[in-house]
């Protein structure tokens, strides 16, 4: 029974004492300092060695101006003997909060001088410089700390300290030093660098940090000078630079690795830039062994050449993909080859029948689920097209039940509910879709939102859904790159439906569609009519990022792109595209971007 009731005694201290320790915070979070300091009281009489409770006190003294209390608290644990140096940082600190600069000053070279006896107090005594932005003495501690034990390495802080100076080439160049030195990733020296580099190449920064660079190079050859160049020329988006640097970069590297040759060209590809993009996978075709590497090359080669292909491009590319066919055959290797040419001829050349039948052989290779799930998804795409929706819809489900827990398993959910939309049959769309609203993919579950709200939303209004199958039937024009025919049929909706709630679908659908065919002043038209008469809808955010992406990559108006992309920042923050549309916004106004 004893032990029970000491058991007991035991728990209730604990839990009073968690009690003082949650209320001190809390009192202090929100600056109360007068109740605070009440529970620090406390905490620290019965727990003399927690610095942290302390340090707390300290501070609410300070905070309410009891200068003397802190120093009497301070002077005591001197006293006493054998405390931490950064004791005398603290006490210098209150010293300087009373102006008493001269004190503050002795005091903080009392800390200093600790370092001469034991080097290793280094990280603490320079760390708490660093906290108390006292920067000069912060260095010196470092400095010192390491002159004295060479064995100690605080480079990174140094670096870090420059930066907060703005001691920006003394930054780099330690930094550098330290990447030099392979004591520390590549990846976090640059995550810190990227605080000070912009995108634009004639920023002070960015010459410094290049030249820097180049002089580094010409005195310490190393293919490592040329990744940063690389990098940074990146940041800049001078993407041919960056290859003169990844050419130099493999033809110097015994490893001779092409993986970031092949990560630039994408990087091109996706930035538009198709002239570099098409000298990077030129490069690695003709340099490459591997034949999935070469392969890979080729294929985005084709995709670049498909950039505004006319007719007569098209049927050069139809035989270079039956010569990469008769040269590769049909394995499990080349699989990539075979699904690019199906889609190929479905969607650039309206031949779904051979490329169905170029899947269906691929479909009797020994593939895993993956492999079987990557040829369904394709073939299904075509069967779409070809408006074979039943088959379609039991590939779809195949993968949907293979990969239940899968992204590809989600995608296929996905599209069976957009073919149902396709088909007219809008219920069961729902039912696949309302599941859909909570995939792990945002993109999915974003779609699949908007899906299901043009669906419900135009259900209720018109019980027939004539606008809603007209619109169903847009969408699959549109799938077909029948897009003259789907703008024509939008345009019915638009003057047959007016003011009806699928209006500004048909808007939004139709604009993205002129968009594609580069009819970019009638695409502006519809998205600003979104804007003007819908801009408290559902809508409001895809019109105002796609307004903003004409204008920042087509029409060449950065402050109009500017004013659409502060409008989602402002007004839609939980919109899909905010992410993107404060990247894009920040570019425009020059902030640094990481």
């Amino acid at each position: 029974m004893r032990t029970i009731f000491l058991i007991f005694i035991f728990f209730c201290s604990l839990s009073a004492f968690s009690q003082e320790d949650f209320l001190a915070r809390q009192y202090f979070e929100e600056g109360d300092f007068d109740k605070a300091m009440v529970f620090y009281e406390k905490l620290v009489d019965k727990n003399p060695h927690r610095t942290d409770y302390r340090e707390q006190l300290i501070a609410c003294y300070q905070e309410l101006e009891q200068y003397h209390k802190a120093e009497e608290l301070l002077q005591q644990l001197i006293g006493a003997g054998n405390q931490y140096p950064t004791v005398f940082i603290e006490l210098g600190r209150n010293y300087a909060l009373q102006g008493m600069q001269e004190k503050a000053t002795e005091n903080y070279d009392r800390a200093l001088a600790e370092l001469e006896k034991h080097p290793n107090f280094g990280y603490g005594i320079g760390y708490k410089f660093q906290q108390y932005v006292l920067l000069d003495y912060a260095l010196k501690a470092f400095s010192r700390a390491m002159e004295l034990n060479p064995a100690q390495n605080f480079n990174f802080q140094i670096a870090r300290i420059y930066g907060e100076q703005g001691n920006i080439e003394m930054m780099f160049k330690s930094y550098l030093e330290l990447i030099g030195n392979t004591r520390v990733s590549t990846a976090n020296v640059l995550r810190s660098i990227s605080d000070f580099i912009t995108s634009d190449a004639e920023h002070p920064n960015n010459l410094k940090f290049k030249r820097i660079l180049l002089q580094n190079a010409q005195q310490h050859p190393n293919v490592l000078w040329n990744e940063l160049l690389s990098w940074l020329f990146v940041q800049q988006k001078e993407y041919r630079s960056a290859f003169g640097q990844e050419r130099a970069i493999y033809r110097r590297s015994e490893e001779k690795s092409l993986q970031r040759l092949q990560g630039l060209g994408k990087m091109a590809m996706e930035e538009q830039e198709f002239d570099v993009a098409t000298e990077v996978y030129s490069f690695i075709e003709a340099t490459s062994s591997n034949l999935g590497v070469v392969l890979d090359a080729q294929l985005n080669l084709i995709e670049l050449e498909l950039k505004d292909a006319d007719d007569k491009k098209l049927q050069a590319v139809e035989k270079k993909y039956a010569q990469l066919v008769a040269e590769y055959g049909l394995k499990i290797e080349t699989l990539s080859l075979q699904i690019a040419y199906a889609e190929f001829l479905t969607f650039k050349r309206d031949q779904p029948g051979p490329a169905i039948a170029i899947l269906e052989q691929c479909m009797e290779l020994p593939l895993n689920n993956y492999g079987q799930a990557y040829v369904k998804n394709t073939l299904g795409d075509i069967l779409v097209y070809n408006q074979e929706f039943n088959r379609a819809l039991i590939y779809y489900s195949q993968i949907q039940r293979d990969l239940k827990n899968d992204v590809l398993g989600q995608e296929a959910r996905f599209k069976v509910a957009q073919t149902s939309f396709y088909k007219g049959d809008f219920d069961w769309a729902l039912t696949q879709l309302k599941v859909l609203r909570a995939a792990t993919s945002q993109l999915i579950a974003n779609d699949a939102m908007q899906l299901s709200l043009l669906i419900a939303d135009n259900s209720l209004e018109d019980a027939t859904q004539t606008a809603l199958k007209k619109y169903a039937r847009a969408s699959f024009l549109n799938y077909q790159n029948k897009k003259t025919e789907a703008v024509l049929l939008l345009d019915e909706i638009l003057k047959n439906h007016k003011g009806e709630k699928i209006e500004d679908e048909a808007l939004l659908k139709q604009g993205n569609i002129l968009t594609e065919l580069k009819e970019y002043g009638k695409a502006e038209y519809n998205y600003l009519k979104i804007v003007e008469f819908y801009g408290q809808d559902i809508l409001a955010d895809d019109a105002h990022f796609a307004l903003a992406e004409l204008y920042r990559t087509v029409l060449d108006n950065p402050i109009k792109a500017k004013s659409h992309y502060e409008q989602i920042i402002f007004n839609h923050q939980d919109s899909y595209f905010f992410p993107r549309a404060r990247k894009y916004y920040r570019e425009l106004r020059g902030d640094r971007i990481n």
